[in-house]
């Protein structure tokens, strides 16, 4: 379900969050679909398990999860974002897209990039 990478720079409360949040978007976990537990997650991944529950707190805070309390975790689906909010990741990707220009890469490559979604280049 969750594969991490250790060479990857971000930390690892991130990339889980990353990967729940990709497989909620492809539709690969729906709606009201219960997430591993915090333990099994930890065991699972062979990490503290305060890692696992940073990583989901983060996600309730966003609109991606739910904590049902003695039940687990389930996915809510896509979150709504607010104008302002979907404006400051337009921003953020412009400022992206500036710099990545300046430093030589080409209209082609970043095209190819969303066109892909924004899936990780290995």
């Amino acid at each position: 379900m969750v594969h991490l990478d250790y060479r990857d720079g971000r930390p690892i409360y991130v990339q889980i969050m990353d990967r729940f949040r990709e497989q909620i978007s492809a539709g690969v976990l729906e709606p009201g679909e219960k997430l591993p537990s915090v333990r099994e997650l930890a065991v699972q991944l062979s990490i503290n398990p305060n890692t696992i529950q940073r990583s989901y707190k983060l996600l309730e805070a966003e609109g991606w999860i739910a904590t049902v309390p003695g039940k687990g975790c389930f996915v809510c689906g896509l979150p709504e974002y607010t104008a302002e909010q979907r404006q400051e990741l337009l921003n953020a990707f412009d400022q992206s897209v500036a710099a990545l220009l300046r430093i030589g890469a080409t209209r082609a490559e970043l095209m190819a990039r969303i066109e892909e979604g924004g899936k990780e280049h290995a």
